[in-house]
């Protein structure tokens, strides 16, 4: 009997900046029992261009994509961000042309943030520990778009010696914001500053997320900090990739 497959989108940020993630993807999905495929023809999603008003540009990019993921009958992105652009946005840029939005809501609709998916396909980590302490940042849009809140602590708790701890304002935006963050770089910077210092608050040596932008954006400041928290995706934690270089440290 053949396995089910999965398409792994693994996200430009992810292939550029941190593959660990991809690769952490991956194995997890197949020890849940999938067979992963990565397109070969994937890019970006677009959502650089479409926070920034270009739209022409955003809705190409859609369209690339959405012609690349077609063929599957899941798709599965370790980014809340990049989903929620699949699954919510797409809709919406293609709201007045009728044979396009067809198409970008069946995407839409086979589209799945990967500790979700997880979640919902009631997969636990078996034989993963850490002993050690996290605090766990909930991105915007993965929260907000996607409803992602118990899904990866509900994961996080299979993990043996795991002990998640409360973090102030774990719902606040971290300052990132994608392009945010070049237009209102003063701003961004008040903000990810506030939220370093509750992420050393916490007590946890460990700070995890579901986006790689806001863990590059909040691990930067907590080097520039000289803290000692280190920043990992939950994907990384749940493949039992723990004991790793963290975000922004030499591989």
């Amino acid at each position: 009997m053949s396995r089910p497959s999965v398409a792994l989108f693994v996200t430009c940020l992810v292939d550029a900046m941190r593959p660990a993630i991809g690769f952490a993807s991956l194995k997890v999905l197949e020890e849940a029992g999938f067979d992963v495929i990565v397109p070969p023809d994937q890019t970006c999603c677009g959502q650089p261009a479409f926070n920034s008003g270009d739209r022409d540009g955003a809705v190409a990019i859609a369209k690339a994509t959405i012609v690349c993921l077609e063929p599957y009958d899941a798709i599965v992105v370790p980014s809340g961000s990049c989903g929620g652009t699949i699954k919510v946005h797409y809709p919406e840029m293609f709201a007045d042309d009728p044979a396009w939005l067809a198409r970008a809501e069946a995407i839409a609709a086979r589209t799945h943030e990967i500790l979700s998916f997880l979640d919902a396909q009631g997969w636990r980590p078996d034989g993963v520990g850490l002993q050690t302490s996290a605090a766990y940042h909930d991105s915007c849009s993965g929260l907000r778009e996607l409803g992602i809140k118990r899904q990866p602590r509900t994961l996080l708790s299979a993990v043996a010696g795991l002990d998640q701890l409360p973090l102030k304002g774990a719902e606040t935006c971290c300052g990132f914001g994608g392009t945010f963050c070049v237009k209102y770089p003063a701003i961004s910077n008040a903000v990810v500053e506030e939220k370093a210092q509750a992420i050393e608050n916490s007590g946890a040596a460990l700070l995890l997320a579901g986006d790689l932008g806001c863990l590059m954006n909040m691990a930067g400041k907590l080097h520039r900090r000289g803290s000692s928290v280190r920043a990992f995706h939950t994907i990384e934690i749940l493949a039992g990739m723990g004991d790793g270089p963290a975000i922004g440290e030499p591989a």
